[in-house]
């Protein structure tokens, strides 16, 4: 919503802008131009950043296209054929950015089970890329006092970050730590029965995730992955090689485990990217913003620039009974707070599960592959 009010916002600046220049046809030309280009370009199967990041500004493009396409309507834009040819790419470019946001909003008529045969007892999560660099460790404990979630995540945490939180550890018997000075150590805290808990290094010997089993207060059995791959960026990765990699080999693992599951972490990547989209559909798993909005976590600081990367997808075995942003804590995310329960006595329904097809099963091994090369490439610590 902050982009469609950014968007009225910048409006009349738009429209001051071209009324400011003789030629105010060159300059809405470009405008579409470039838009047109924003939406077709991550359509390209290439996994450098320069395609890649464009997913991220879906939700700024949308609104910036819809205030482009208003503008042309005005009487100080004379469409000929050649605008009117570039207006029509331009409404299909932002109708199929509809199209890919529209799930995500709270409009959307996303079917849910019924929520009558869930269990008595729920389970709650709370996950953060806290920012290594940020010390409010105070502000984070008193977070998690107030929310008393039954299992906390935390990315980007290293030994200053541990030992700030050691508090924690009163309220957590409970714990995985993997304190990293490179911005992705991971600390795992939890007062639920564990079965077993083992970290995964399956991009790099630096770039850890954490599968957890657990057992809630009904008894139930589950699993819980915590996951943080390196985005691709000029300053990270330079291609999202390793990320889709990372994350389509959980996907697979975790449509071989069964009973519940849940996947929640930093995953550097927006819930309607094609490798989102093959990882949803590879795990059976479903997002459980489907229908509730984008409750967008990154950036925190910037609220016309942002976008959810912080995700959290869940088995049909589970009901969703609160899924929210909690407040800023000095981090550039937002926490993300999820309570849910266990469908109990029916078999749950098949509502809002996809499944991958043969070729969508080729693609993903492909990009797999495609990561472990890359790993291949670079010195490994011994297989777990």
């Amino acid at each position: 919503m902050a982009a469609a009010l950014g968007a009225l916002i910048l409006f009349p600046l738009f429209v001051g802008i071209i009324c400011y220049f003789r030629d105010m046809d060159v300059i809405w030309i470009v405008f579409a131009v470039l838009l047109v280009l924003t939406d077709v370009l991550p359509l390209i199967s290439v996994q450098h950043w320069t395609f890649r990041v464009l997913d991220f500004l879906r939700i700024q493009l949308w609104g910036l296209q819809l205030l482009v396409l208003g503008v042309s309507l005005l009487p100080v834009i004379e469409l000929g054929n050649t605008e009117w040819i570039l207006f029509g790419l331009l409404f299909l470019s932002f109708l199929h950015n509809t199209w890919l946001l529209l799930p995500f909003l709270p409009i959307y008529p996303f079917k849910r089970s019924r929520k009558r045969s869930m269990g008595k007892e729920s389970v709650s999560v709370l996950a953060l890329n806290v920012y290594q660099f940020n010390k409010r460790y105070e502000a984070f404990v008193a977070l998690v006092k107030e929310y008393d979630p039954d299992i906390v995540l935390t990315m980007e945490s290293n030994k200053d970050w541990e030992k700030g939180m050691e508090e924690l550890e009163s309220i957590y018997p409970h714990t995985k730590k993997i304190a990293l000075e490179n911005t992705y150590g991971m600390h795992f805290y939890t007062r639920l029965e564990v079965k077993c808990v083992t970290d995964h290094y399956y991009t790099a010997d630096d770039f850890p995730s954490i599968e957890a089993e657990l057992v809630g207060r009904d008894g139930q059995l589950f699993t819980f992955w915590g996951v943080h791959p390196p985005p691709p960026s000029p300053t990270e990765e330079p291609t999202s090689k390793e990320r889709d990699s990372e994350l389509l080999t959980i996907a697979k693992r975790v449509r071989e485990k069964q009973g519940p599951v849940v996947v929640a972490g930093d995953f550097n990547n927006v819930a309607w990217a094609r490798s989102s989209v093959l990882f949803r559909r590879l795990s059976h798993l479903i997002d459980p913003r489907k229908g509730r909005g984008f409750t967008s976590t990154f950036h925190a600081q910037h609220p016309y620039f942002r976008f959810p990367i912080d995700l959290f997808f869940h088995s049909k075995e589970i009901f969703i009974d609160s899924f929210k942003r909690l407040r800023d804590i000095g981090s550039d995310h937002f926490p993300l707070f999820c309570r849910f329960y266990f469908y109990t006595g029916i078999q749950p329904e098949n509502r809002g599960v996809e499944k991958a097809d043969a070729d969508e099963h080729a693609e993903a091994q492909a990009m797999i592959e495609e990561g472990r090369q890359v790993k291949a490439d670079r010195p490994q610590k011994a297989e777990e």
